[in-house]
């Protein structure tokens, strides 16, 4: 069964075909990846449909969407060339050995919540799920694969830019780790890494019991060594959960 997976994020669209086999390891299994900005998602559909002719037409394709009602239009155009109906998913009360404990489970983003799931299925212990993208979200999974609720904040990039945009005088900044920043761009790079991990660690103290987290995004390279706790970066972790629900019974 190949399976055609889709994250339709903020910013970007990171999307994998797979060959449909469990995928125990993360990555295990994808015959292609790929990540497109929002203003290069032309050539998708060629690039789908060439995978489509070379390794079978996609039994399932599975969708994340958070991008907005025009994204959705646009893939919509680029799947024309597939013929599996795409399945836009949304968030469950209960799905794949996740349970969902948000009030109103269906208003939880749907990336969100393909990300626990890719987390239960990799770890299947107690873990925090972290997305570090344009926003920062940072997820609670108990031992028992029970979602109890999470933090979203402004991810590391957002809180750079606001200083920039919002203030006067203030840099785009970039930098490197420093324990006592020594110049004002430095002193913001590593201002908005510790703003980030502490949301981190201060969630992951709540969690009973021992947990690793789970670290996805763009800027987690850059938020992981500033982490004290286990850490395991997953690149594409929504698509890791995507692929669980589409091989779903």
């Amino acid at each position: 069964m190949i399976v055609l997976a889709v994250d339709c994020g903020n910013t970007r669209v990171k999307w994998g075909f797979h060959a449909g086999n469990d995928g125990a390891a993360a990555g295990a299994g994808w015959l292609a990846q790929g990540v497109a900005a929002h203003a290069d998602l032309a050539s998708l559909g060629d690039a789908w449909t060439g995978l489509a002719a070379r390794f079978g037409q996609p039994d399932r394709i599975v969708i994340a969407n958070v991008g907005g009602a025009a994204l959705h239009d646009t893939l919509r155009v680029l799947l024309l060339g597939l013929k599996a109906e795409p399945a836009w998913i949304r968030a469950q009360a209960r799905q794949c050995g996740v349970v969902n404990a948000y009030r109103d489970p269906e208003q939880l983003g749907c990336d969100r919540w393909a990300a626990l799931i890719g987390a239960w299925a990799l770890e299947r212990r107690a873990c925090l799920v972290v997305g570090s993208g344009t926003a920062t979200t940072v997820d609670t999974l108990s031992a028992a694969g029970e979602f109890f609720g999470g933090l979203i904040l402004p991810g590391f990039d957002m809180m750079r830019t606001s200083l920039a945009t919002g203030t006067a005088g203030l840099p785009l900044a970039d930098g490197e780790a420093e324990e006592f920043p020594k110049s004002t761009a430095a002193a913001i790079w590593n201002g908005c890494r510790a703003a980030q991990a502490g949301a981190v660690e201060r969630m992951w103290r709540a969690l009973p019991g021992a947990a690793i987290c789970l670290l996805a995004g763009g800027s987690a390279a850059a938020l992981a060594p500033a982490l004290n706790m286990p850490v395991r970066v997953v690149d594409n972790l929504v698509l890791e959960g995507l692929l669980r629900i589409a091989m779903e019974p």
